[in-house]
């Protein structure tokens, strides 16, 4: 027992005290939400964005024959938005990531701006389809009624239907942005060092890998435990808003 605790305690100085690895670990981590924060911004931006225009065009235009040049220009940017949407969807991640840094960037190689943009498109084909399937779950009447009442489909959109939409979503949002942040994990991929790539790092280097590791997962554990609690207490908020 005591071989056991000794061998523990070389092991735990090695992993955090030697040459101050325990900072390795802090910029990791900073790394990674640095990533996280930046990404979902885009994600949001590309999602809403991608939503409203398939979801406008399923409601206005689908099955309908173009009449106008707003009408030709809605069905182009719904095509673009199912591209976009098969592609990064139907596609890993990870080779997302690469396309990025070694093509895209290929010349500048900035990892860190490839994973913000890859991983900020990857999470907008999702929340894209989240906000549309909320959004074509309002029911039709309240387009009419808004309507009647001398508001435009722009108006509509944005006082009554998205409110309602995104009520409806937080749930299955909240967990893309959990999704979102473990995805990142897999930036080491470009030298990316993230939290992930940090305690890999320092397991080759002691040739310890309980305590490296264990860290890590510990540390996602205890970042996805708040943001749920955050999220659950935001639903709670909206639900309460409601009465």
């Amino acid at each position: 027992m005591e071989k056991f605790f000794n061998d523990m305690s070389a092991s735990f100085i090695k992993t955090f005290i030697t040459d101050n690895r325990w900072l390795q670990i802090v910029n990791g981590l900073g790394t990674t939400l640095l990533i996280t924060f930046f990404a979902l911004l885009i994600g949001l931006a590309l999602g809403f964005i991608v939503a409203v225009v398939r979801s406008t065009y399923d409601m206005q235009l689908k099955g309908k024959k173009c009449r106008t040049a707003g009408d030709y220009v809605l069905k182009v940017l719904n095509a673009i938005g199912n591209v976009y949407i098969t592609v990064i969807r139907g596609t890993p991640v990870v080779v997302q990531l690469m396309i990025m840094y070694f093509i895209v960037f290929g010349s500048s190689r900035n990892g860190l701006i490839a994973a913000i943009i890859s991983f900020g498109m990857n999470s907008g084909a999702y929340v894209a389809e989240i906000v549309r399937s909320g959004i074509m779950s309002i029911d039709k009447g309240q387009f009419e009624a808004s309507r009647s009442i001398g508001f435009d489909y722009k108006s509509t959109m944005i006082h009554i239907i998205l409110p309602q939409a995104l009520k409806n979503v937080l749930p299955a949002l909240g967990n893309e942005f959990i999704v979102l942040l473990k995805e990142t994990s897999v930036a080491g991929y470009v030298a990316i060092q993230d939290l992930t790539y940090i305690g890999n790092l320092i397991r080759s280097r002691t040739y310890e890998a309980f305590f490296p590791l264990i860290t890590v997962a510990v540390i996602y554990l205890v970042i996805v435990l708040i943001l749920s609690f955050l999220l659950k207490k935001l639903e709670r908020r909206l639900r309460n808003s409601d009465h």
